[in-house]
């Protein structure tokens, strides 16, 4: 009998007959549908400016979590490699020593001239000039490019290029050019530009 009442009333109903200062008169499943209504945009205003931002608090804890546990396995195995990073860093710094002891001086660049001309006499080279150029600064180093003409056969050109890997300093070759000092002659002349590098100490 009572949903029979129930339907009736919903059948009968009119949204006019609503008093808003009389709730307690409306009918039951109006107010069941709005308290419905009520409860669900409660739960949603409480996810959306409270659960959710815990939610949101709770995913960078964990990726904290995260990062922090990285972090600390990094540095347990840095501090389990310690010595072995110190003979790492001692082995680095006696090459870099070699690598540096290799780079002229100022005071030195003269000895590689004369060590490049030897080398050219030496392979039955004609040294027309060898002419210092200026100076380009690097951040570790100094270039200091050499501009170079030479004489000769094709074989002796040959084994004067190779022979500047014998020189006791970094000197390494560009720019290479060769041409024929006379047509029907057998003599090549060879431009070229050889680099030396200077440590460019204190900055």
């Amino acid at each position: 009998m009572a949903i029979e009442d129930t339907l009736r009333s919903l059948k009968d109903f009119d949204v006019s007959d609503l008093d808003p200062d009389n709730i307690g008169s409306w009918p039951v499943p109006i107010l069941v549908f709005l308290w419905i209504l009520v409860f669900v945009a409660v739960l949603f205003v409480g996810y959306n400016y409270h659960v959710k931002g815990l939610q949101q608090d709770l995913a960078r804890a964990e990726q904290q979590e995260l990062d922090t546990k990285k972090d600390f396995e990094d540095k347990a195995f840095k501090a389990a490699n310690l010595d072995a990073y110190k003979r790492q860093m001692l082995e680095m710094e006696d090459s870099f020593g070699a690598l540096v002891s290799q780079l002229p001086s100022d005071t030195e660049v003269p000895g590689l001239l004369e060590d490049i001309t030897n080398k050219g006499l030496v392979n039955g080279l004609e040294i027309a000039s060898i002419d210092l150029q200026d100076e380009r600064a690097d951040e570790f180093y100094v270039e200091l490019p050499i501009a170079i003409v030479a004489t000769g056969s094709y074989h002796d050109l040959g084994s004067f290029v190779s022979s500047m890997a014998g020189l006791p300093r970094i000197v390494t070759l560009h720019d290479f050019s060769i041409e024929a000092v006379r047509a029907g002659g057998g003599d090549l002349r060879m431009n070229m530009i050889a680099k030396t590098y200077r440590y460019r100490d204190g900055g």
